[in-house]
């Protein structure tokens, strides 16, 4: 059997796999620290999202800004504290259902961290209502995330389509001005969309306040007017360079329809002012002083009707865009007409957008003009005034450019940190490869050390073997020779006794036994060659031993007896051959050596110990056999041979089983 270490080995190798593995995920386990949702994703979802964001991106309107002069937006009183309440309230035209509400921050340049929004509130409440409920629901509440920019790019909150005659906003938490660090509330616009229409578009409003003493850029009527601080500056479509007209001319536009279309809004794009830093023309350039836009159904436009008597009192009442809201009209012919008897100055658009149900209906219109006022530098040509394109590209629906710049700022505020988290995965990546690197030597190593240990096991294994061959084939075959010997004796003994022939009786007996001797001899021989336990060979060790006593001790006086003796059926067969063995070796000792003439045998078996005693009567013994130390070394017990007193030899062995 194998020892505890060889055991202990043997099990190392079966587990090796296992322990193989547990390494391995070792160099994957998680970090315990709280994960972000992008520290969630897995490698391969983590470049796949950053390949999105990227290709979303490529899709999206981009942050471009206006530069020279404007209207900039609202501005409250300022506070010291920033809980202080301050509001703006918004009466639309009648009862509208509302989808969303957005919010334009007001803008400053940070010599630091480039353009931010400046005094945005830090948290407030939309509140809506009717004319029968002037004290209003509220439908959406909003606090910054701490410790994140709010940033450029538009705040869009979803209304989910109520139904309201006025809107509030109304802050509790004030944020500082930069400048100053003063609290207040800074707002450049604030845009209601039902459907694609801006409801807010220059309707009345009621404030808590209002902060002009800087001058004319901030005023509540600017919170309003549709003047946003972006350029529609789109993904897609090439540059188109609006038309302008002669130097000191006013042009007539006339656009028709094909047939009567009820308008409800009126989008005019300002020209592109140039690409240079700074710029070439002022901000209202092709602007008139005083614009005049009818509609009639008639050619002659007998009918026609004013749709729009705009006069500009200043440069803040132009911007980019410049929209308006308009009763709704069914017109066929539209004429948009400039008006400035003081100063004759150039006038043009890079765009000009009739709105009917929210689309344009003047896009790839023609528009017709006075051949002698029209600019003969080819690109300046009348065709741009309807081709649904500006300086930068596609114009887009107002609400969905709006939307546009808004996911543009979430997916590059993400993009970093995906970008950041892959990056970690990279990094871990390399860290594991270098620690796999280590742990594929050490397991070569130790993988070469389980060989060479497997290979010494199997050699001890081998030698052990041998050990048990040669010590059964000198305690088997030794033992049954020595007694084929002793019966030869007496066969010869009896012979020369005596001629009477009725003694051959007992020389026919002693022959027969040398017979079943020989015969036991081989099939013994036969298994310690092959190591194999044949059925039935040894299987009763109670009948074996009493046979062993009977064989060997046929002149010699011999006691056997056993306690619990059918629990040795239990043992494993080389554990009973072992035993029967070292019993054998026993008795041939007392024969060869003794000179006794009583032997004793007494085995008393537990449940799990075996103790076997032999004792004889003979001359005593000066040292131990060594053929008996080498039997109970392979049985693994202990053995003990002490010279009685009254004469005799007692041997014992102590087994477990």
């Amino acid at each position: 059997m194998d020892n505890p270490q060889t055991i202990g080995i043997k099990s190392l190798m079966r587990q090796f796999p296992t322990i193989l593995f547990f390494l391995i995920g070792l160099l994957s386990v998680p970090s315990s620290e709280a994960q972000s949702p992008t520290q969630e994703l897995s490698l391969p979802e983590l470049e796949q999202r950053l390949v999105d964001i990227d290709n979303e991106l490529e899709q999206l309107a981009h942050h471009s800004l206006r530069s020279g002069i404007g209207s900039i937006g609202y501005r409250s009183n300022f506070h010291e504290s920033p809980h202080t309440s301050e509001w703006v309230e918004i009466e639309l035209e009648k009862e509208t259902q509302l989808d969303e509400i957005v919010l334009i921050p007001a803008i400053r340049r940070d010599t630091n961290d480039g353009f931010q929004a400046d005094a945005f509130p830090v948290a407030f409440q939309i509140i809506a209502g009717t004319d029968k409920n002037r004290t209003g629901d509220v439908v959406a509440e909003y606090k910054t995330i701490t410790g994140r920019p709010v940033g450029i790019a538009p705040l869009i909150i979803d209304l989910k389509g109520i139904t309201a005659s006025w809107v509030r906003l109304e802050a509790s938490e004030l944020s500082k001005r930069a400048f100053d660090g003063k609290y207040l509330l800074q707002l450049s616009e604030l845009m209601i969309f039902s459907g694609d229409k801006n409801v807010a578009l220059r309707r009345p409003i009621k404030k808590s306040s209002n902060h002009k003493i800087e001058g004319i850029a901030w005023d509540q009527r600017y919170l309003v007017d549709g003047h946003t601080p972006y350029l529609m500056d789109t993904a897609h479509g090439e540059q188109s360079l609006g038309f302008l007209s002669k130097p000191f001319s006013l042009p007539t536009f006339l656009i028709d329809l094909g047939k009567p279309t009820p308008l409800s809004s009126i989008h005019l794009h300002s020209l592109d002012q140039s690409d240079t830093i700074p710029q070439a023309q002022p901000g209202d350039l092709g602007i008139p002083q005083h614009l005049l836009i009818t509609g009639a159904n008639l050619p002659d436009q007998s009918d026609a009707i004013t749709l729009l008597d705009f006069k500009k009192e200043n440069i803040q009442d132009s911007g980019p865009i410049m929209m308006w809201n308009i009763p709704e009209t069914p017109c066929r012919y539209i004429q948009i007409s400039a008006i400035d008897p003081v100063a004759k100055s150039r006038f043009g658009f890079a765009e000009i957008e009739l709105i009917s149900e929210g689309v344009n209906v003047a896009l790839k219109e023609t528009v017709q003009i006075d051949n002698t006022l029209h600019n003969k530098q080819l690109f300046r040509k009348i065709e741009a005034l309807t081709d649904g394109k500006n300086f930068y590209g596609e114009i887009l629906p107002i609400r969905l450019w709006l939307n546009q710049l808004a996911r543009r700022q979430e997916l590059e505020i993400e993009r970093p940190l995906v970008a950041a988290t892959l990056q970690t995965h990279y990094e871990r990546q390399k860290e594991n490869l270098k620690r796999m690197k280590w742990l594929a030597a050490l397991l070569a190593a130790g993988t070469v050390i389980i060989i060479l240990i497997d290979r010494v096991i199997r050699q001890r294994a081998v030698f052990q073997t041998r050990k048990r061959i040669a010590a059964n084939l000198h305690d088997e075959l030794g033992a049954n020779l020595h007694a084929i010997g002793l019966f030869g004796d007496l066969a010869k003994h009896e012979v020369d006794k005596t001629d009477n022939p009725g003694q051959w009786d007992q020389l026919v007996k002693y022959v027969t036994e040398i017979r079943t001797l020989t015969e036991h001899t081989g099939k013994t021989a036969r298994y310690c060659a092959n190591m194999l336990e044949a059925d039935n060979h040894y299987a009763d060790l109670v009948s074996d031993m009493t046979k062993v006593a009977e064989q060997l001790s046929a002149d010699l006086m011999h006691q056997i007896s056993f306690k619990n003796g059918e629990l040795l059926q239990n043992l494993p067969p080389r554990r009973r051959i072992g035993v029967l063995l070292f019993y054998k070796e026993c008795i041939a000792n007392i024969i060869r050596h003794a000179d006794a003439t009583l032997a004793e045998t007494c085995m008393v078996v537990e449940k799990n110990t075996i103790s076997l005693t032999v004792y004889d009567n003979g001359k005593g013994i000066k040292a131990v056999p060594s053929s008996l130390k080498r039997r109970a070394r392979l049985l693994k017990g202990t053995l003990s041979v002490e010279n009685l007193k009254s004469g005799g030899t007692q041997i014992t062995l102590n087994l477990r089983t």
